[in-house]
C-alpha cells in the first residue's frame, strides 16, 4: 500500500460504498447507523467519525435519545448509558479540533500581520 493512512483509507472507501450502493434516504441511512453505533457499543471516535454526517442528514438530538429510547429494549440501558457517555466525549472532541483549529487560524493571521 502507498498511503500513509490505509486503515483510514479502506474505513473511507467502505463508508463511500455504503452510501453509494443504498436505497435509504440520507436521514433514515444515518438513524441506521446510529443505531448500529448504539448496538456495537462504538468508542467516542467513532461517533466523531460520523458527527458531520448526522448533523447534514438533519438528525437532531431529539431524533437521537428518540433512537436511544427505541433500541433500548433490544441492546440494553447499559449500552443505551454507554452510547450516552460516548457521544459526550466525541461533543468534546469535536470542540478540543475546533479549538485547536481556531488557534491554528490565529497564530497564521498573526504570522501574516507581521512585517
Amino acid at each position: 500500500m502507498s498511503s500513509e493512512s490505509p486503515v483510514l483509507d479502506t474505513l473511507t472507501d467502505m463508508t463511500a460504498a455504503s452510501v453509494d450502493h443504498n436505497s435509504l434516504s440520507p436521514r433514515d441511512f444515518m438513524l441506521a447507523r446510529v443505531a448500529a453505533l448504539i448496538a456495537m457499543d462504538a468508542p467516542p471516535i467513532s461517533w466523531f467519525a460520523n458527527a458531520a454526517a448526522i448533523e447534514e442528514s438533519g438528525l437532531t438530538a431529539e431524533d437521537i435519545q428518540g433512537i436511544l429510547i427505541a433500541v433500548a429494549p433490544v441492546v440494553g440501558g447499559p449500552r443505551v448509558m454507554a452510547a450516552g457517555g460516548h457521544i459526550m466525549r466525541a461533543l468534546g472532541i469535536a470542540v478540543a479540533v475546533a479549538d485547536a483549529e481556531i488557534a491554528e487560524a490565529e497564530l497564521a493571521a498573526a504570522e501574516d500581520s507581521q512585517p
